[in-house]
């Protein structure tokens, strides 16, 4: 990693790795890789998987890698079409690799500076699955002050409905629903692989993230939301569709766009 680690990296046991599905994002991921070069603790590996981009996004990948020195970072490719496919592989990437906690963000996000220091904290105390704020970027997509609270109370509104949710509710469970963006999910090497990790569906078919904390939901319930795990994430979907229409596709698809990758 470029610079030298924090001391408070060394106080917390566990391999970390941050993996980042990427698809056509030449544009914007470098917002995505600065944040993470500049975390205040830099004590993990990144696994950047390129879904099929046609646009160059594994070679900025790679210049940026190499410009920096990040000798911890690498690019890996995925064909199989979707965030749930390009995530999985990921995530055993690095779990092959030895990671024993594992973050996830996507490549039109940035983490706030202290993510990866609140990530360890949580995974290395009493949780094993971990998620926290989802704030509206407002350097990619103008966002003005109402917008932006309009925008934190759909989100607000989103995690309740998941709450109540007939499909999220099965006496199974071990805990309540938790809405876990897959932008913003943490999670151990060790739970994901026992939960089956993310489906390696099409996005336009399952959200993986719901599947996959609703698996977790089976298993354990030590997962949780911690306000200090911050990801700052586009807004783009919003400024394409509506606000409407955006809640109705990540509530159950009921919007279904000709194009879902927006650019």
């Amino acid at each position: 990693m470029s610079g030298h680690p924090r001391p408070y990296a060394a106080a917390r046991t566990g391999r970390l790795a941050v993996v980042v599905p990427a698809f056509q994002e030449v544009a914007g991921i470098g917002a995505t890789l600065t944040a993470l070069r500049d975390q205040e603790d830099q004590d993990f590996d990144v696994v950047v998987v390129d879904n099929g981009s046609t646009d160059g996004t594994a070679d900025v990948v790679r210049a940026f890698v190499e410009r920096w020195g990040l000798t911890r970072w690498r690019v890996v490719e995925e064909q199989v079409k979707g965030t749930g496919a390009a995530a999985d592989t990921g995530m055993r990437t690095a779990i092959a690799a030895g990671a024993t906690l594992l973050a996830r963000t996507d490549a039109d996000c940035v983490p706030a500076p202290g993510w990866t220091r609140a990530v360890r904290r949580a995974l290395s105390t009493d949780l094993e699955l971990v998620t926290g704020p989802m704030l509206p970027r407002s350097d990619d997509v103008p966002v003005g002050p109402a917008r932006r609270a309009a925008l934190r109370g759909a989100v607000a509104l989103a995690a309740r409905f998941g709450q109540v949710r007939p499909g999220n509710q099965d006496p199974a469970y071990l805990g309540p629903y938790l809405m876990c963006p897959g932008c913003n999910l943490a999670i151990t090497a060790d739970l994901y692989e026992r939960a089956g990790g993310f489906p390696r569906t099409a996005i336009e078919d399952l959200h993986e993230d719901r599947a996959l904390v609703n698996a977790v939901r089976r298993l354990t319930p030590r997962y949780g939301y911690r306000r200090d795990v911050v990801i700052h994430a586009s807004v783009r979907r919003v400024h394409a569709w509506g606000l409407r229409r955006t809640l109705a596709w990540y509530a159950d698809h009921r919007y279904r766009p000709e194009l879902v990758d927006i650019r």
